[in-house]
């Protein structure tokens, strides 16, 4: 029996060996939420914009695509629900982040949510989001012998608070090697190694709380994260951000390249999978 999803769960199912999940590109902020927070701009600065406009090939190809419109600001479905940091030793957001990538606050002093209120978040958003997911991948593993998660995010290019220098234009998550075989790694490496973007695995993101979990290549489950530098597809501005000018528009000319990637990427993917 498939699990229904909620409404602001979008899914839509394909037949090939591939899902395709985005867990950040949502922008609704809930009014229990929204009333608390010091900014809508800060709220919604760390979302991965326009993400979903460079993976339309997806569902073109076959894919089953994943994607919640709620922002990362209420829930970050992509977070250890236990509170474990991912990356110990690095600065980094909670399952219900308090401050901006930055370290700027998110609340009101006073207001961040409660540990009761984060575990009914959690069970609104988190759990139903994990549970449809894991029915897909169960679904898709029925019908082939084995398939591809494959993860979605971007970043600015520049966060200090995160990570040193300019990140690289495509960064691949793996879990340090675990969460996939190594040869769809080296498949996906290839087609990165094939254009004029930057290009890194197991860098300063290697795979979040999705790849983590829902990769077992053992039992024919291969888990990717790929996180975009944005100034790849966006004019990304140079230096701080501000009202002015972040989010930049979307220009899907100056896109394309790494449009066109991404869907030699995900044909790499569905590659190895059959």
């Amino acid at each position: 029996m498939r699990v229904p999803p909620p409404k602001w769960l979008t899914v839509v199912r394909g037949a090939a060996p591939l899902v395709v999940s985005l867990p950040h590109t949502g922008t609704t902020i809930p009014a229990a939420v929204g009333r608390r927070l010091d900014s809508r701009w800060l709220a919604l600065k760390d979302t991965d914009w326009y993400v979903e406009r460079l993976y339309t090939s997806a569902v073109l190809l076959g894919a089953t695509v994943f994607r919640t419109r709620v922002s990362r600001t209420a829930i970050d479905v992509n977070r250890d629900p236990s509170g474990a940091s991912l990356y110990p030793g690095q600065a980094t957001t909670e399952l219900c982040p308090t401050t901006t990538f930055d370290g700027e606050p998110l609340y009101y002093p006073g207001d961040e949510p409660s540990a009761e209120e984060v575990a009914a978040r959690r069970s609104t958003w988190f759990d139903p989001y994990h549970a449809v997911l894991a029915d897909e991948v169960r679904r898709l593993r029925e019908a082939h012998e084995r398939i591809v998660v494959y993860d979605c995010h971007s970043i600015r290019s520049v966060i200090p608070r995160l990570f040193d220098g300019e990140l690289p234009h495509f960064n691949i998550g793996t879990d340090n090697g675990r969460s996939c075989d190594p040869r769809l790694t080296a498949d996906v490496e290839a087609v990165l190694a094939d254009t004029d973007f930057t290009r890194v695995t197991n860098g300063r993101f290697r795979g979040g709380y999705i790849t983590r979990r829902h990769g077992r290549p053992a039992g024919g489950v291969h888990a990717v994260q790929m996180e975009l530098a944005m100034r790849g597809y966006l004019r990304e501005p140079v230096g701080p951000v501000d009202k002015s000018n972040w989010p930049p528009a979307y220009d899907d000319t100056f896109a394309a390249p790494m449009r066109d990637t991404l869907r030699r990427v995900l044909e790499a993917c569905l590659a190895f999978a059959a």
